[in-house]
C-alpha cells in the first residue's frame, strides 16, 4: 500500500512539473464593425499603417467583446453605435511582425459586427487620419490591405450565416480555411 501511494505522489510531482511547463495562451482577441448610417454608407477610418479599414481593435483584458467594439468605434471616429450582429469571424494563424522582424506575432482571433450609428460626429484619433462615411460600392476601392477586403466582401455577401475564416498574411495573404457557420 505504501507503495502504490509512493508512485501516485510520484506521478503528481510529474504533472505538476508538466503543467508549470505549459505556457499562457497568447491569442489576441479583436474586433471590428461595419457601421451603417441612415444613408446606408459605411463608415471607415483611415490609419497611418495600414490605410483604410473598418473601425476596430483589441478587446481589453476583462472588457466584453460589445463594450471593446463600442469603446473602439468611439475612440477611432467619434461615432456611438448600436450592435445587429455577427457577421463574420477570422483567424490569422500565421502573423508577421507588421515592422519587419522575424519574431513569432500571437494568433488573432477576429470578430466582426454589422452595427447602426446611434450619434456622434466624426473625427480623428492617434490611430486615424481621416474618418468618413463612404457610399457602400466605393468601399472596396478604397480598402487595399488583403484581409480587410475580404472582411468587407463578406459583409456585402452575408445572408445570415457567420462566416469563418482562417488566414495567413505570410508569405502572401491566403487563405487556409473558410466554412459558413
Amino acid at each position: 500500500m505504501h507503495f502504490q501511494f509512493r508512485s501516485f505522489f510520484v506521478y503528481l510531482s510529474k504533472i505538476r512539473k508538466g503543467i508549470k511547463k505549459m505556457k499562457d495562451p497568447t491569442h489576441i482577441v479583436a474586433v471590428g464593425a461595419v457601421v451603417l448610417n441612415e444613408d446606408q454608407e459605411i463608415l471607415l477610418v483611415k490609419t497611418f499603417f495600414r490605410g483604410w479599414e473598418i473601425p476596430g481593435g483589441q478587446v481589453e483584458n476583462g472588457e466584453n467583446l460589445i463594450d471593446a467594439l463600442k469603446r473602439e468605434v468611439r475612440e477611432e471616429s467619434g461615432i456611438e453605435i448600436r450592435v445587429d450582429k455577427l457577421i463574420g469571424v477570422y483567424s490569422n494563424i500565421k502573423k508577421s511582425d507588421p515592422l519587419g522582424s522575424k519574431k513569432n506575432v500571437t494568433t488573432k482571433v477576429i470578430l466582426d459586427f454589422v452595427c447602426q450609428k446611434k450619434s456622434g460626429k466624426l473625427s480623428i484619433s492617434n490611430e486615424t487620419s481621416v474618418s468618413r462615411w463612404i457610399p457602400k460600392n466605393k468601399v472596396l476601392d478604397l480598402i487595399s490591405y488583403p484581409i480587410y477586403q475580404e472582411r468587407f466582401q463578406n459583409y456585402l455577401n452575408f445572408n445570415g450565416e457567420v462566416n469563418y475564416l482562417a488566414y495567413f498574411n505570410e508569405p502572401n495573404f491566403a487563405v487556409q480555411f473558410r466554412q459558413m457557420i
